[in-house]
């Protein structure tokens, strides 16, 4: 049976300076063979947390445990965990099949049993055809596969990624995405991904963690975190968001109404720590909104689309409706009838079940 708690941190913190926290009071437990991503925008604590657990840091306060057994005074080198680093850190010097040796050779193994793991390393990546060449004879993808070989080698039980694709283009990326994710499930370690990319830490992971200002805003399986955000950074961080402001007027059964400042009442789902007359925004995206909504549909108001972007395989509207300029609506091309332009008149909608009302702290 898997462990659930295979890695913790319990009641964790972390300051540079005594004063200030960059991870505050962080409980986390990640199951074993578990996908997680740490998400969040610059300085929000995810690095950190990933640096902690690698033993590159150490926690002001708490403890973190990997296996069962306590680590948050073990030396970095002792934890037996690989890393990839955005950056590859590959020794310009040696050759790929020696960069990938480096770490059984700081573990003193032998020359038959080195040279096998090597093979079946750079088997898993697709790249023992480069053995022989250096990095600067690499592409910046095969120096990524050559880096992520090289953390995989010793066979480690957990591998952290500290933003491993962000030097890449938008394609070779999305490629080594499923890559990495395919040799996860193959192998059944678990990886701690760190990204500040959405759709990365959507397309590749189990779970995701949502930091920001230091603490773990949500976690939850990718699906849940878009369609049920915790709260209105949750919602505005993962996708895109429309937020609407408003005021609950009822609440019940998991539903509630909210009344705009223009008047506007929308039916929506729920959030937690919702109070009649307390103030709450609603999380819709964009996709979700309805052009010309059937009759049925509890939410529908007229509009104006104010702006009009061809994107393919989807339209882009910016539409005022509500009392505001700036709801998005993605629609998908083959919808859009030929009287749709800017300063076309329409009426938008959606289901009561396709946005949620959330608390504002």
């Amino acid at each position: 049976m898997q462990d659930p708690r295979f890695i913790t941190f319990e009641g964790v913190k972390k300051s540079y300076d005594g004063a200030s926290y960059v991870v505050r009071g962080l409980d986390l437990a990640v199951a074993q063979g578990e996908f997680l991503t740490l998400l969040g925008p610059s300085g929000s604590g995810k690095t950190t947390t990933l640096m902690m657990l690698a033993g590159f840091e150490t926690p002001t306060s708490g403890t973190i445990t990997l296996g069962g057994q306590r680590i948050d005074s073990v030396p970095a080198h002792r934890r037996n965990i690989g890393v990839v680093f955005q950056n590859y850190a590959l020794f310009p010097h040696m050759s790929v099949g020696e960069n990938v040796a480096f770490p059984l050779k700081m573990r003193r193994m032998g020359r038959a049993e080195m040279a096998e793991r090597v093979r079946r390393a750079l088997d898993m990546v697709r790249m023992a055809a480069f053995e022989a060449r250096k990095p600067a004879q690499l592409s910046g993808g095969q120096q990524q596969r050559v880096a992520l070989a090289r953390a995989l080698v010793f066979e480690p039980k957990l591998v952290l990624m500290d933003e491993p694709l962000g030097a890449l283009d938008k394609q070779l990326r999305e490629h080594m995405q499923i890559e990495i994710k395919h040799l996860h499930a193959r192998l059944g370690i678990n990886v701690v991904y760190v990204t500040h990319d959405q759709g990365e830490a959507l397309t590749m992971s189990d779970r995701v963690g949502v930091f920001n200002d230091g603490t773990l805003q949500q976690i939850a399986p990718p699906a849940m975190l878009y369609e049920a955000p915790a709260n209105p950074f949750v919602a505005a961080f993962i996708g895109e968001n429309n937020a609407i402001a408003g005021r609950v007027t009822a609440l019940a059964g998991g539903r509630c109404r909210i009344e705009t400042e223009t008047g506007a009442a929308i039916a929506a789902l729920a959030g937690d720590g919702l109070a009649v007359g307390a103030r709450a925004t609603l999380a819709l995206r964009p996709e979700r909104v309805g052009l010309a909504p059937a009759e049925s549909w509890e939410n529908r108001f007229p509009a104006r689309v104010e702006e009009l972007i061809y994107h393919g395989d989807h339209l882009r509207l910016r539409v005022a409706a509500c009392g505001r300029d700036d709801i998005l609506v993605k629609l998908p091309t083959q919808l859009a009838g030929p009287a749709l332009a800017r300063g076309a008149e329409a009426v938008i909608g959606w289901r009561p079940d396709d946005c949620r009302a959330l608390a504002l702290a």
